[in-house]
């Protein structure tokens, strides 16, 4: 590890959340002048009495030395940011980002010259005539520039947002409202400059508007223009030299690390990969083409990209975002790490835990927690009787049809009373309740889910009493108790489940309810974990296929009269 002693400690969540602050100051500077910029829609008046609230906001001390720092800062992040990255493969987004972020500063640097350099250095106080008349008559050119500046600067913003925020549990519903105003803003503030454009060409048209709104001590004199002319000049060349010294020590840094030495990360499939120190796990994946799940880019927050560690080698300790998404997850950080986080220092083998395309469809369900535990839940199997007899009496399309229907109901019955539809089987359904609960939460809510789940039948056989000659009959099997749950399957073909023994027992509870002739047979531990009396309902000693000992349940003839939980 001595080999990359120092700026190995700047990699970490600090750097990328330093840079998302200052980004967001940034952003939120964008945005008030996108305000600012609409109100032209409405008059030249109205943005240059905005633009007052703009300065006392922004030109203050206080306003001045957080958007220098934050401008500096992620200036120089980027960056770093351009430097750090070694993956090979850039996503679109990433790569849009990326050049968006490139283009601020040239696009930046004469209007910041000439407004607040100008300010600060010669006390030049420009308003928005006057800037509107260097726009649109007296450089056109550099009103383009502006125009281009405003949408780059803006998309290059909401990208960043929509990567900081596209992992949140609550994104998706608010993702058509976040992506409304982040297209009507710069639309309006396009057209106000548009509008405001116009108000002035018309007012240049008279001589003494023209000579007062333009004159040295407001626009400055030729010499100060001059000096902030070569200020520009020199910001571009700085500008164009760090970014050029940024590419040069990546490949100083390729050499070297080619030179230094390279270590072999094998795979459970036996292949290998030869990378240099100093990359991730997740970089090696994609360097060598290697399918590897990762939505976030790298960050640090989707986890999709974790593996679990089989060589019995010194590990890395992993960063503070690192660690807490480890501690979240409830996993050893000797065994268990992100691969965007671990950059390895021996040759070891890793066992990606999450298939590759899982990524495609992570956005979808962020909102569970995936990693495999063991945790109490109540478990509720609901099957369909003679679904056979069913078949036989109605064309195929119509079998599917009914059974689509009973399936709908019951869902629907279970996710109002706060429970997970999980898995389909055929014409039966499994239920989980307690996922985000507590155990007599949990167990409540699935003894409020049985009379729903009838409810709900009785109301699809009167639906469609005309088209069955007999109405659905069903049976329902309830236990609880703690359960493995976590994702199996293969490759994109995945899926959340639980397995253990409250699943099984649930399962044949559900078929004894044939055989004894019952809507409904719930075990007595669901009942006092809930807290509810089941006093009035017959007790049965239930021996089940794989249990010794009997199992106490409660039998419900009809399911709608279960006790209210």
């Amino acid at each position: 590890m001595s080999r990359f002693p120092s700026f190995r400690r700047l990699r970490p969540a600090g750097v990328r959340s330093v840079r998302l602050t200052t980004g967001l100051v940034l952003f939120t500077y964008v945005g008030t002048h996108l305000l600012n910029h609409s109100l032209g829609n409405i008059s030249l008046a109205w943005m240059e009495r905005d633009l007052l609230v703009q300065k006392f906001i922004w030109q203050g001390w206080l306003g001045t030395g957080v958007l220098y720092c934050a401008l500096v800062t992620h200036f120089f992040l980027g960056l770093w940011a351009l430097y750090e990255r070694r993956s090979v493969h850039w996503t679109p987004g990433e790569v849009t980002q990326l050049v968006l972020g490139l283009c601020i500063p040239p696009l930046l640097a004469n209007h910041l010259a000439n407004t607040r350099v100008a300010f600060a250095e010669f006390g030049l106080n420009k308003g928005y005539a006057q800037l509107l008349y260097s726009f649109w008559i007296a450089s056109p050119f550099f009103g383009r520039a502006q125009l281009m500046l405003l949408v780059v600067a803006w998309l290059h913003g909401c990208f960043g947002i929509w990567f900081w925020l596209r992992l949140k549990p609550w994104f998706g519903a608010w993702r058509s409202v976040l992506l409304s105003v982040a297209v009507l803003l710069p639309v309006l503030a396009l057209l106000g400059f548009l509008q405001g454009g116009r108000e002035v060409i018309a007012l240049a048209q008279d001589p003494v508007w023209r000579a007062s709104a333009t004159r040295p001590s407001i626009i400055g004199t030729g010499l100060q223009n001059l000096w902030l002319t070569d200020l520009r000049n020199d910001f571009l060349f700085f500008d164009g030299g760090a970014l050029l010294l940024v590419l040069a020590a990546r490949l100083v840094r390729t050499v070297r690390e080619r030179r230094v030495g390279r270590l072999c990360i094998v795979y459970p499939d036996g292949r290998k990969v030869f990378a240099p120190l100093g990359f991730s796990v997740l970089e090696a994946s994609r360097m060598a083409g290697i399918a590897h799940a990762s939505t976030c880019g790298g960050r640090a927050r989707c986890t999709l990209c974790r593996v679990r560690v089989l060589s019995n080698v010194p590990l890395p300790a992993p960063a503070e975002a690192e660690q807490r998404v480890l501690e979240r997850l409830g996993a050893d950080s000797q065994t268990v790490r992100l691969a965007c986080q671990l950059r390895p220092i021996h040759d070891l083998c890793v066992w990606p835990l999450v298939p590759p395309g899982a990524s495609t469809v992570f956005l979808q369900r962020r909102q569970r927690d995936v990693m495999p535990q063991e945790r109490f839940a109540a478990f509720m199997f609901v099957d369909m009787r003679n679904s056979t007899q069913l078949a036989a009496a109605q064309l195929p399309f119509d079998s599917i049809f009914v059974v689509s229907r009973f399936l709908g109901a019951v869902c629907a019955a279970v996710v109002q009373a706060g429970g997970l539809p999980n898995q389909f089987l055929g014409d039966a359904v499994l239920a989980i309740f307690g996922l985000r609960s507590e155990p007599a939460v949990a167990c409540r809510q699935a003894l409020s889910a049985v009379p729903l789940v009838a409810a709900n039948i009785d109301e699809l056989n009167a639906a469609l009493e005309q088209q069955l000659q007999t109405p659905i009959r069903f049976g329902i099997g309830l236990h609880c108790g703690r359960a493995v749950m976590g994702e199996i399957g293969f490759r994109e073909h995945v899926t959340f489940t639980a397995i253990g023994d409250p699943l099984n027992v649930a399962s044949r509870l559900e078929q004894l309810t044939r055989e004894i002739g019952c809507e409904a047979i719930v075990s007595e531990q669901v009942f006092q974990h809930a807290g509810v009396s089941a006093s009035g309902l017959p007790q049965l000693a239930a021996r089940l296929r794989g249990r010794d000992d009997p199992l106490p349940v409660r039998v419900l003839s009809r399911a709608a009269q279960m006790p209210r939980a």
